[in-house]
């Protein structure tokens, strides 16, 4: 099978971590007999600088022309005193808004290995293996009006039922093929956008009648996935609680490094990143994580592709080069053998190729 692979680089670390992730899939292709091209675009403050504006209409051809979107990371202290509409997220913005990404996955899985990074309790970190599924491409980060003076400001919250039964939808048709539960996380104790959520997750609900449902509100359920985080299997939310919460769950593993994310189209076209920012005082420098970057190219082989056996082999992988004792800089305090960014995706790269060879 040949997939072309549109690759959005970015700013900072985000060369090293999808480089390393293109030698992976390139190991997943010479092991599954597949073949992938990869096409090159700008995006974030890179592309500020070199086209004079965070999305480039070069960058949107090449992913219309491609089978997915392979990220790194975008941003950085050099844009930050930027306009607005030049500044290197808003490149991220518009690309999910044309390409209708709106629904992101993020995974949060505790790594046994790696218990004795996280913030929490060890006892408490033990067994986290969520999905938080956010919308996005709704809410206060796309309504109008939107604007601020010196004396007031104003975002508007807004959402259609289409775009509430979309992500919900995804998220209970995920909770089938996981433990069969869904927590859908609002605020209609205030919100009318989150009555009319609550509403509509109840109507889709019932034709999940084997799928378990809750409804939680935002604070409380930013209290429990500290308290609790082993009791949520799916969860479902808008666009802004979506990512303050998966920010938050997302250090239970104690590295952003570890964590992928896949934002999709109804089609299954989809746009694949770490959920950790470009990081620009360690780039060039040799030392950045690939896991959560290679992670997201196997959640692209799974949800994009089809491929799941090749999606399960990178999982395999990491998982082993862990177990066995490797880490990256980050984990330096928990006396594991340190490697540099491109040790490690040998590493990983190794433990694929030690399988035998199969053919599709």
């Amino acid at each position: 099978m040949k997939k072309r692979v549109a690759v959005l680089q970015g700013d900072g670390i985000g060369k090293e971590v999808t480089d390393a992730s293109i030698a992976v899939l390139e190991a997943i292709g010479r092991r599954f007999q597949h073949e992938f091209e990869w096409k090159y675009g700008l995006l974030g403050g890179v592309a500020i600088d070199k086209a004079g504006k965070p999305l480039p209409e070069e960058t949107i051809a090449i992913c219309e022309e491609s089978d997915a979107i392979l990220l790194g990371a975008v941003g950085g202290p050099a844009w930050d005193n930027n306009p607005s509409h030049l500044r290197p997220e808003r490149g991220l913005l518009q690309i999910r808004k044309h390409f209708e990404l709106s629904v992101n996955l993020r995974p949060v899985q505790a790594f046994k290995s790696l218990l004795a990074v996280s913030p929490l309790k060890e006892d408490v970190a033990a067994g986290v293996d969520m999905m938080i599924v956010r919308e996005l491409t709704g809410g206060l980060y796309f309504g109008e009006p939107s604007h601020h003076d010196n004396d007031k400001a104003v975002d508007t919250l807004l959402y259609s039922r289409e775009e509430i039964e979309r992500v919900v939808t995804h998220a209970f048709e995920l909770a089938k093929i996981r433990r069969n539960k869904v927590t859908s996380v609002d605020k209609a104790n205030v919100l009318e956008s989150s009555k009319l959520w609550r509403k509509i997750v109840e109507e889709i609900a019932e034709k999940y009648p084997d799928v378990e449902y809750e409804h939680m509100l935002v604070d409380a359920a930013a209290m429990k996935l500290i308290t609790y985080p082993s009791s949520f299997d799916v969860i479902v939310t808008e666009n802004m609680f979506g990512d303050i919460l998966s920010d938050e769950a997302s250090v239970i593993t104690g590295s952003l490094g570890m964590l992928p994310s896949a934002s999709l189209r109804v089609d299954g076209f989809g746009l694949y990143e770490p959920i950790h920012g470009s990081a620009p005082d360690i780039a060039g420098k040799n030392i950045a994580n690939p896991i959560g970057t290679i992670l997201s190219s196997a959640m692209m082989l799974r949800s994009s592709f089809g491929m799941l056996e090749e999606a399960n082999a990178i999982e395999e992988a990491v998982k082993n080069v862990l177990d066995a004792g490797y880490c990256t800089s980050e984990f330096k305090e928990i006396g594991r053998n340190i490697l540099s960014t491109t040790e490690m995706t040998e590493k990983i790269i190794s433990e694929i190729e030690s399988k035998t060879v199969k053919t599709m």
